[in-house]
């Protein structure tokens, strides 16, 4: 398995386990984010946030051609860099504990960074000798 295929199915696991714990247990993944799981609008938004992510994590496992993949995997670079921004600004105006948004906006940056690499970044660069 070359390292753009793993990178690939290594974000859609994540997204998979992510999306189904949010849609499935949303008052427990409220409870890790230190939130108040009691909050019915915050069940809502944790439910809608699981079907997305698992749509997206199962696209990427089952890709209908090399161009949808190429879309899934640019769309996901765009989710995943505005989730990091989004859970870093939550941390830095305390609607978040710090260190549950620090957590958060780690495993987006990674997941950007998987989505870079299975589009096949960096690319290497020509020898100009």
């Amino acid at each position: 398995m070359d390292v753009r295929t793993a990178a690939r199915r290594s974000l859609a696991v994540i997204r998979l386990v992510n999306g189904a714990t949010a849609l499935l247990t949303p008052r427990v993944m409220a409870r890790r984010l230190g939130a108040d799981p009691g909050q019915p609008a915050l069940v809502y938004v944790l439910r809608m946030f699981g079907v997305r992510t698992v749509v997206i994590g199962a696209r990427l496992l089952c890709p209908a051609d090399p161009d949808a993949l190429d879309r899934e995997l640019r769309t996901g670079t765009f989710l995943h860099a505005s989730d990091a921004l989004a859970a870093a600004c939550a941390g830095r105006e305390g609607l978040l504990p710090r260190r549950m948004a620090a957590a958060a906006t780690a495993i987006s940056t990674v997941n950007v960074a998987l989505t870079l690499v299975a589009r096949g970044w960096p690319r290497r660069l020509p020898d100009v000798r």
